[in-house]
């Protein structure tokens, strides 16, 4: 059977790799990252039992102050113009000292599990207003996606999980359960209490660790999401680092524009000091303006050559001497002042030309 041959430019728009850093920074723009509400509603969940088992005489003795003075000082007030202010806010300074705890509690607990996954971000894009939202057929595909199998599931297993709990610290215990009839009120409040705490303790250590699981599936989820295509791949890399064609023209026509300002600047050369035939290096030198002679053109090769014709145009004194050029050519760059160690060499050529030209320029 002859096996037909694979062209993989048909896979070319498979989501096959990693998200870009790139992509990853304009999803979280988005506010598209990878986290699990889950993670925060375990942590406030653990933290407020710990608040009751560790404050819960404070909790108790402050609530029962309040039930006391409502029925033994709230309920005889006279309610008048002049005391239902002070009385209504006596009330609300009791109630909110009796949950401020648990708000200041639920509120740590939150921020703690959205840093712990997804650190700080303040963004705006998931507040705007978007008219899909309103689409009953993008809204009937969100009831019947996968995530809303998935949100299913964790729902029904949190359920049996503290089902499981509940019945489990509640068997281990029937015994108190049995006998609370032995006990006054204080008494049967007290146990009811313990067994309550230890449910919650026990309920949201395994939150916790579900919620990590859950992570962990929200992160591969997220990862799958954003994958990318070769051909997207290529695409932003083309618009961050610029088409490769275009970037080779802009530095093509980069290099003409400093070889022309090199060109216009040989004329106000004083020498040109070559090897004779790889290399060329213009030196000017203005006694009154620079503090050393400085290079304003060289090149090697072909435009040696181009440095060559315009100085015989312009009447610019050309001389041999094959360890300069080099020396020169390798070692400065285009307005480089001439160094210490070749000052003399080149001093020496500047003042041949000037006796040449009969312009004694160096002294």
């Amino acid at each position: 059977m002859k096996q037909l041959p694979m062209n993989l430019q048909y896979f070319a728009g498979e989501k096959t790799e990693k998200a870009t850093p790139q992509k990853k920074k304009e999803a979280r723009k988005k506010g598209q990252v990878a986290k699990t509400a889950e993670l925060s509603s375990a942590i406030i969940f653990l933290l407020s039992f710990l608040l009751f088992y560790l404050s819960g005489p404070y909790l108790s003795k402050h609530i029962l102050n309040i039930y006391r003075k409502f029925f033994n000082q709230y309920l005889l007030y006279d309610v008048t113009i002049d005391n239902i202010r002070p009385l209504f806010l006596g009330i609300l300074s009791d109630l909110i000292w009796a949950i401020l705890p648990i708000f200041a509690i639920t509120l740590i607990g939150g921020l703690t599990g959205n840093l712990m996954q997804i650190g700080f971000m303040f963004i705006s894009e998931p507040l705007k207003i978007k008219l899909d939202r309103l689409n009953p057929l993008e809204g009937a595909k969100r009831i019947f996606s996968k995530r809303a199998l998935v949100d299913l599931l964790k729902s029904i297993f949190k359920i049996i999980v503290v089902g499981y709990t509940t019945y489990a610290v509640l068997w281990d215990n029937r015994e108190k359960l049995l006998s609370l009839y032995q006990f006054d009120l204080n008494g049967i409040v007290s146990i009811i209490g313990k067994l309550m705490l230890e449910i919650g303790l026990k309920s949201s250590v395994l939150f916790i660790v579900l919620s990590i699981f859950d992570y962990v599936y929200q992160r591969y989820d997220y990862e799958k999401n954003l994958r990318m295509s070769k051909q997207e791949i290529k695409e932003e890399f083309k618009k961050s680092e610029g088409d490769p064609l275009i970037k080779g023209k802009i530095k093509e026509r980069q290099r003409q524009m400093a070889m022309s300002r090199m060109m216009q600047a040989i004329p106000e050369a004083d020498v040109v000091i070559t090897n004779p035939t790889h290399f060329a290096v213009a030196i000017s030198y203005k006694p009154n303006e620079m503090e050393a002679p400085k290079v304003v053109a060289k090149g090697m090769d072909y435009l040696a050559l181009k440095i060559k014709e315009v100085a015989k145009e312009h009447d610019i004194a050309i001389v041999e001497n094959k360890w300069l050029a080099r020396s020169l050519y390798y070692q400065l760059e285009i307005d480089d002042f001439i160094p210490t160690e070749l000052y003399q060499a080149v001093a020496e050529v500047l003042a041949y030309v000037y006796r040449i030209k009969g312009v004694a320029k160096v002294k």
